[in-house]
């Protein structure tokens, strides 16, 4: 087999299947509004990681930004196929667990980071929670197809490594696109629940998070580009909710790289805060567990397996969701400033989790 020659959805998916079966690593995903699938299945089960950023392959990248994971273009056979999956009547049952200290444990951190804004340490902090569910009977490749039919317009994928772990997710927020030295990447904040026909509305404290991430952007890569372009902010739709978004656009300067981009833009205030180093030694402090690779970043690095580029294509790991011994953890957070009220805070986390959610059959 030729290492890009076409396949079915039907074949990279059992293809999946054997290699969970014999546990090597590999990551299929669909990129939004494509027509294609593809596959990249790692012939090995080697742990790589990115060390200068001219591999090209698929990155897995954690939250704390260390050890950023490479399934390698040279060490792996890529598949891609129309997008046209077909899932059969199989359901996914999921036994929900109903816990109500996370509820107020969550609203007491929250608090506490309202209370730390207050005292002038930082402006705005991410802060996250993560669910947990018992999964009763489940086949990977199903999750994966209904994650991909019901959000087309995401970044929807299915990553394992031994060494790793298996992950989900279907996310819109792109980190950075690269095609050559042109690069296009984008602030994303504020969550309202998307109700057909009415009209959007967004609140000052919305607005005001929203400005923090597009500022942190412009004015952190400014040094490094010799023009950029900012579009007005204006809503974005993510299956049933929706975002504040402005589109950020430039030309890099011939001396600046990908991995000095990366170490500005990761993480970004949309999952981390502003001052960064600050928020995210307060997230590691309190959060109370480890977010390992949500909020990390993933996709393609100087490779677009469709086209053939040698473009790199990431986004921000959000909606997501991690498999372990039978057991769903859903991560979910949210963007808070001084004007952010906890019960509120939680009602949005629980609006993300919905995403996940809805293809686990948990609503």
């Amino acid at each position: 087999m030729s290492p890009f020659e076409n396949q079915t959805s039907a074949t990279i998916l059992q293809k999946v299947g054997e290699q969970l079966q014999q546990k090597l690593p590999f990551v299929v995903y669909h990129k939004p509004n494509s027509d294609h699938l593809v596959g990249i299945f790692q012939k090995n089960d080697n742990l790589y990681f990115v060390n200068d950023y001219n591999e090209t392959g698929f990155v897995f990248a954690p939250f704390d930004g260390d050890k950023i994971v490479l399934i390698p273009e040279n060490q792996s056979e890529i598949s891609i196929a129309d997008f046209k999956i077909a899932i059969d009547n199989q359901i996914t049952t999921v036994k929900k667990e109903e816990n109500t200290a996370v509820k107020v444990n969550f609203e007491a951190l929250v608090q506490k980071g309202i209370d730390t804004i207050k005292l002038g340490t930082f402006s705005k902090v991410v802060l996250s929670r993560k669910e947990e569910a018992e999964l009763l009977n489940f086949d990977v490749t199903i999750l994966f197809q209904k994650l991909a039919n019901a959000y087309p317009n995401a970044f929807s994928y299915c990553f394992f490594h031994p060494k790793i772990g298996l992950w989900l997710g279907a996310f819109s927020e792109q980190l950075i696109k690269m095609e050559a030295a042109i690069f296009t990447t984008m602030a994303v904040a504020g969550t309202q629940l998307f109700q057909e026909g009415k009209e959007v509305i967004w609140e000052d404290k919305e607005k005001q998070e929203q400005q923090y991430v597009t500022d942190f952007i412009l004015e952190n890569l400014k040094g490094m580009t010799s023009e950029i372009t900012v579009s007005n902010p204006y809503t974005l739709r993510a299956g049933g909710i929706i975002h504040i978004k402005t589109d950020i656009k430039g030309t890099l300067k011939k001396e600046s790289s990908l991995k000095e981009v990366l170490a500005i833009l990761h993480p970004t205030p949309a999952v981390c805060g502003l001052p960064k180093k600050i928020t995210k030694d307060f997230i590691l402090n309190n959060e109370g567990y480890n977010r390992e690779y949500y909020s990390g970043f993933l996709g393609e690095i100087n490779k677009d397996f469709v086209s053939k580029e040698n473009n790199t294509d990431l986004f921000v790991n959000l909606r997501c969701m991690q498999i372990s011994d039978n057991k769903v953890f859903i991560y979910v957070g949210g963007g808070i400033t001084k004007d952010s009220i906890p019960e509120k805070e939680w009602n949005e986390t629980v609006n993300k989790s919905m995403t996940i959610k809805k293809v686990l059959n948990l609503v």
